[in-house]
């Protein structure tokens, strides 16, 4: 026996005798870019902490809780991404737990996990896409304000809400929605695979439900919190390691998703479209 081979497996012995180790890893937050006063859940942001997150001989899973109304499909997927790929490195499995709000983005996030546990009341699923906003050409008519935009290329003004509406920017849209919802669904397939227990009709039209439901619809595996849930599977002396980011101004007033209005220029609108993502779901 080498003098190397000697010291791993001491170390090895010694690893072994102390409590295992779960990473707390929390995604609370609308997914994408944010701006100064709120942080969105992007993988730029979060690389750093889900690196850490499984990092450690005695870490014994990844325990994500996601507390999120969904957001951009890009950066869940990049976060999820990032997530599988470390799971499956280290071998250390990841667990999933639905709080407030696991919908859209959210629920995308949570299928990164082998197992996914809610509570009765959370909300869960919004398995769709869905785009947003507001025209108003009238509004400039009435007020003697005339729109110009000048571009290359015919379709690089479409969907400008300040010009009618045009059917074909629509159907083009439609058509964007389209292939991300099937990137979405073929995601929860190979997720959840024979879990699932209801039509793709209903599993797949957007509807959100609670986490008693999501159970029922083989969305989630389990009804139960996190600290409960891995004291079962990892005995009662399991040490929790807690990933803690740096909140953004509202949330460090106490102000949160209620007050969205408190930021400026563009953070004001990126407040307000956060808000109203929490307020679909009763949040």
């Amino acid at each position: 026996m080498t003098e190397r081979t000697f010291w791993r497996r001491l170390h090895a012995r010694w690893a072994a005798r102390r409590p295992p180790v779960v990473s707390v890893l929390r995604l609370d937050g609308v997914i994408g870019g944010g701006g100064r006063f709120q942080r969105g859940l992007n993988l730029d942001g979060l690389a750093d902490e889900i690196d850490a997150a499984f990092a450690g001989a005695r870490v014994r899973a990844v325990a994500l809780a996601i507390n999120s109304p969904g957001g951009a499909p890009v950066q869940a997927e990049l976060i999820r991404q990032r997530l599988v790929s470390l799971s499956r490195e280290k071998e250390v499995p990841i667990y999933a737990f639905c709080e407030d709000v696991a919908a859209s983005g959210g629920y995308w996030l949570a299928c990164a996990a082998s197992k996914i546990y809610a509570q009765d009341a959370s909300v869960v699923g919004s398995i769709g896409v869905i785009s947003a906003g507001f025209g108003a050409p009238e509004l400039l008519a009435k007020i003697g304000v005339e729109r110009r935009v000048y571009a290359a290329g015919e379709r690089k003004g479409m969907l400008d809400p300040f010009q009618a509406e045009n059917p074909d920017d629509v159907a083009h849209l439609a058509e964007l929605q389209r292939d991300i919802h099937d990137g979405f669904k073929t995601l929860v397939r190979d997720s959840r695979g024979e879990r699932l227990q209801a039509s793709e009709a209903e599993l797949f039209n957007g509807a959100f439900w609670t986490g008693r439901r999501a159970l029922a619809l083989g969305l989630v595996d389990a009804i139960g919190d996190l600290r409960t849930v891995m004291r079962d599977e990892f005995g009662p002396k399991v040490r929790f390691r807690q990933s803690r980011r740096k909140r953004g101004l509202l949330a460090r007033l106490g102000l949160g998703r209620s007050a969205a209005g408190a930021a400026l220029g563009a953070d004001l609108l990126d407040g307000i479209e956060a808000r109203a993502l929490w307020a679909r779901f009763g949040r």
